[in-house]
């Protein structure tokens, strides 16, 4: 209900609008539609109300809410169903907690601050208030459990276009997922699944974004590794015009991968990678080693070729040293 208030005091521009004309066209009482605008005031919508004249838009906050984000979506699946929060530790346990329960597909949670984000390999994700986007996706995909990885590399994919398309900044995608830019991270994703034998249940796919986050905001340690799309391009970004293209772009991706197939995905993953033609450090499973990152195969798995021959790594931390002849 309070979205269609808010579309409907939109649409009207900057013209007043009576209670009585807006409780007429939603069939509902004023008194309905009064206190729905004293509920969109408390969430930090600018609405001003006149005894006589009715209600008049004016503004609304920096807040990803559902009525801000529902409107704008163009999607079929994805975010039709939006579970919001000001802070939570971690959206990708709220999203699991929300499948365990039989959450329908497509349910995304939504939160403006994060106080225990997490990215691959157990690493923290630095989440302020309003700065970026943090959000995980709940899909419950008919491929199998070998499969999963299509996820993790799909949505990188799809992030990376939806960048480039909202800020022209032409970002590169780090194996298997991080999202750089001139070697900094700007995205994390995490794929979480739950899966038994031959089916999966579910797979949770939280994405971070740093969108608005000023370089003296982030944490010393990491202010020579990160960077925000802000940073990038001098001046603030709109995170829901960002959110609302991540999500179509996702969407397409998911849908590409269950009708026509994988291949077209890596071969998008090929074009954007800042890992292949480079020297990269692996570690994971006890071992260290470098080699040259040639190709990524059809599971999803980098191919390095070292002195000893081809490596296959499907786990592990890989470092991006430099390109082929650049050392």
């Amino acid at each position: 209900m309070r979205a269609v208030i808010l579309r409907i005091l939109r649409e009207n521009g900057d013209c007043f609008l009576s209670g009585e004309d807006i409780s007429r066209q939603l069939a509902v009482s004023r008194t309905a539609i009064w206190k729905h605008i004293q509920a969109l005031k408390r969430d930090g919508y600018v609405i001003e109300a006149h005894s006589r004249r009715g209600y008049r838009f004016c503004g609304g906050p920096d807040l990803l809410l559902p009525e801000e984000i529902e409107p704008q979506l163009t999607t079929a699946i994805l975010g039709r169903k939006i579970h919001y929060l000001p802070a939570v530790d971690s959206t990708n346990n709220e999203a699991k907690r929300l499948a365990v329960d039989g959450c329908s597909e497509g349910l995304i949670v939504v939160a403006e601050e994060q106080s225990g984000g997490r990215g691959r390999l157990a690493r923290g994700w630095f989440s302020p208030f309003g700065k970026g986007l943090w959000f995980s996706l709940v899909l419950r995909p008919s491929f199998s459990p070998q499969e999963a990885y299509k996820c993790t590399l799909m949505t990188a994919v799809a992030v990376n276009k939806a960048i480039k398309k909202v800020t022209s900044i032409d970002c590169r995608i780090k194996w298997p997922n991080d999202i750089l830019y001139e070697g900094k991270k700007l995205v994390g994703i995490l794929t979480e699944m739950s899966a038994e034998m031959d089916a999966i249940n579910y797979v949770v796919i939280g994405v971070g974004v740093n969108v608005n986050i000023a370089g003296d905001e982030f944490p010393l340690e990491l202010r020579e590794t990160v960077t925000s799309l802000a940073m990038l391009s001098l001046g603030r970004i709109d995170r829901l015009e960002l959110l609302v293209a991540v999500l179509a772009e996702i969407e397409d991706s998911y849908q590409k991968t269950l009708q026509y197939g994988f291949k077209p995905i890596l071969e998008e993953w090929r074009a954007a990678s800042a890992t292949l033609g480079c020297i990269v450090d692996v570690s994971g499973g006890g071992r260290q080693f470098s080699g040259l990152a040639v190709d990524i195969a059809d599971d999803g798995a980098l191919l390095v070729q070292t002195d000893t021959g081809l490596e296959r790594i499907l786990a592990g931390d890989v470092s991006v040293r430099a390109r082929q002849g650049e050392e």
